[in-house]
């Protein structure tokens, strides 16, 4: 991978740079003339693995306030914001500081949320450093935290001011946070590049040694799509395959102390939906067995009870694309192209969860 690659597709930069800081420094350099005050918001993993190389190679961030939360989806919470907003207060930070959102989705989602609500908004720079965040949650300008265990229910879209994206940090993940980055990888081929899909399709996550050269193409595919609907009203909602019953399936198993990983109840739901996509759209018996292959080339199955089946059912309807309460899905008429607002009814959701666990 080259380093230093700067998209500007979305308003603000989006930084590719493989240990190479010189892009991040300029822009916070001239963030520390104007005299602003920089706070940095890590958990214990960020603290750890990337504080030190953040510190070590932007200068001016050595004397940044660092706020520190405990990592885990379970930590996305209003309580945890207002715990946030008071670091922020009693440190003396105003509308001139900047955040500093050093970690996963989890930090740039709440970190961004924070950012954009402290004194009607401060400015706020997403550093992602897991895969996941890298490809997908830390670029599109959402931010939120979850409410009562229902993914994402308050937030407001809000623009960082850049994102930057060192490959390296990668190398501090353990193998299923690559795995849960994976899933929206293949999620962003299937939806919008066969031949993207094409080239990755045989390679299982753990042979993969070059991520920049995945990040790229996925960064590419989420921020023209959000270029061209950066508020979620139509073609945004494509990046929401494999979401509805994903994320059913991710807040229930947290419910029961089985919890998912994000990338690998998207997988799971992209499973169930493109099942789906042979009953209510094009998508080929042939192509479907191609999806289900690498899927379960890559993922372990999670298989709730029937008897379940209604709880995720109530955990779909609260899905921010539904409409009147008709569940609407993103399927797929074919690999490589999406089709969003289709219309699910309740059995034929029971069917697709009957299939994930009869495989």
């Amino acid at each position: 991978m080259n380093t230093d690659i700067v998209l500007n597709p979305l308003g603000y930069p989006l930084i590719l740079a493989d240990n190479d800081f010189s892009t991040i420094n300029q822009l916070l350099n001239k963030e520390a003339e104007s005299g602003c005050v920089f706070f940095i918001l890590v958990d214990e993993n960020t603290y750890q693995h990337c504080i030190p190389q953040l510190l070590t190679n932007v200068e001016v961030l050595s004397q940044a306030d660092i706020i520190e939360i405990e990592s885990g989806e379970e930590n996305k919470t209003i309580e945890i914001c207002t715990h946030l907003w008071e670091a922020l207060t009693e440190n003396g930070a105003d509308r001139r500081s900047v955040m500093i959102n050093l970690g996963g989705g989890v930090i740039t989602d709440m970190g961004g949320f924070v950012s954009a609500t402290y004194k009607r908004g401060i400015r706020f720079y997403n550093i992602p450093t897991t895969l996941l965040s890298q490809v997908d949650a830390s670029t599109g300008s959402k931010t939120g935290v979850d409410l009562g265990g229902l993914k994402n229910q308050i937030g407001v879209f809000a623009d960082p001011q850049a994102v930057f994206i060192n490959p390296a940090f990668l190398k501090t993940l353990p193998t299923d946070q690559l795995q849960s980055g994976y899933g929206e990888i293949l999620k962003h081929a299937l939806i919008a590049d066969k031949e993207y899909w094409n080239a990755i399709k045989a390679k299982h996550y753990t042979e993969i040694e070059d991520w920049g050269s995945l990040i790229l193409p996925s960064l590419k595919i989420k921020s023209g799509i959000v270029k061209q609907d950066p508020t979620e009203k139509g073609l945004r909602k494509l990046l929401n395959f494999g979401h509805t019953i994903g994320h059913a399936l991710e807040t229930f198993a947290l419910e029961n102390n089985q919890p998912l990983l994000h990338g690998q109840a998207v997988a799971l739901g992209m499973l169930a939906e493109a099942w789906l996509s042979t009953q209510l759209t094009t998508l080929s018996a042939t192509q479907f067995e191609e999806i289900k292959e690498v899927i379960l080339f890559n993922f372990e199955l999670y298989k709730p009870a029937e008897a379940n089946f209604e709880r995720l059912l109530e955990l779909m309807g609260h899905d921010k694309k539904n409409v009147s309460g008709q569940v609407r899905l993103t399927l797929l008429n074919e690999i490589g192209k999406g089709v969003y607002d289709i219309k699910c009814d309740p059995e034929l959701l029971k069917d697709a969860l009957r299939f994930l666990i009869s495989i």
